[in-house]
C-alpha cells in the first residue's frame, strides 16, 4: 500500500536528483514528495545513501509510533536523529565538535 514518503536531498550528484524525479515530484529544489510502496522507498533510499558523498540526505515516511513517522540520514549530518523512549529528538553536531549529550 501506497504511504507518503518525503525525501530531502542536498548536495546531491545530478543523476541522482534525476533519479529521484522518475519515482517523486521535486515540490522545491532537492525535496521530493510522494506516495510510493514500501518497496520503491527502499530501492530510492539505497540508492540515495550510496551516491550521497559530501552531501545530505533526510528520508522521512509513516511508521506505527507514536509520532506516526520516522526518519533516516545519509552523509554528513549536522543533525543526528536519536531515539529517547520511543520520541525521536534531534542532536546537533557543533563544527569541530562531536555530537552533543542531550541526555
Amino acid at each position: 500500500m501506497p504511504s507518503m514518503t518525503v525525501i530531502a536531498a542536498t548536495a546531491v550528484p545530478a543523476h541522482l536528483r534525476g533519479a529521484l524525479t522518475r519515482w517523486l515530484l521535486e515540490v522545491t529544489p532537492e525535496l521530493y514528495v510522494d506516495s510510493v510502496s514500501a518497496k520503491v522507498r527502499e530501492e530510492l533510499w539505497s540508492a540515495v545513501s550510496a551516491s550521497t558523498a559530501a552531501g545530505t540526505a533526510v528520508l522521512a515516511h509513516p511508521a506505527d509510533n507514536e509520532q506516526g513517522f520516522t526518519l533516516r540520514t545519509a552523509g554528513t549530518q549536522r543533525r543526528e536523529p536519536l531515539d529517547f523512549d520511543g520520541m525521536t529528538l534531534i542532536a546537533f553536531r557543533r563544527e569541530g565538535q562531536g555530537m552533543a549529550k542531550a541526555f
